[in-house]
């Protein structure tokens, strides 16, 4: 009997997932736009509806508990203010503590995932920077 491999439909990873919910929170803040737009705009319909409604969840969810995360990041920036942070490193921070007090997902994966997206889109001490905020904002 000989097997074959069949290609397999990819599934979107939760990191890509994390990248869309991103996108859209910047969007909504410096777009001046809705985060539901700016969810519609970023997924897309042809996502699956796991991911459409983990991102939209996310984004939702880091909305609306932004004041309470800026609550528990602020006291840790050491010398920063979130209104002189880089805009990116802000949301993945406010994302990241939404993230970690209300989800199931471990801490490390939280501040792993977190540390990767700061990397990719902001500057280049962003991934130390906020690996360091959130070290401590989980202990």
């Amino acid at each position: 009997m000989r097997w074959a491999l069949v290609p397999r439909k990819r599934m979107p990873s939760r990191r890509h997932a994390r990248e869309l919910a991103l996108q859209a929170l910047y969007g909504a803040e410096i777009g001046h736009r809705a985060a539901s737009e700016m969810i519609d705009e970023t997924v897309g319909t042809s996502a699956a509806a796991d991911t459409r409604v983990f991102v939209r969840d996310l984004v939702l969810g880091t909305l609306e508990n932004a004041a309470e995360s800026d609550a528990i990041i602020a006291p840790l920036l050491e010398g920063w203010t979130l209104d002189r942070l880089p805009t990116i490193d802000r949301i993945v921070l406010r994302m990241s503590v939404f993230e970690l007090n209300h989800s199931s997902t471990p801490s490390p994966v939280v501040i792993n995932e977190a540390v990767e997206l700061a990397k990719k889109f902001s500057t280049e001490d962003s991934g130390r920077f906020v690996n360091g905020v959130l070290a401590r904002a989980a202990s």
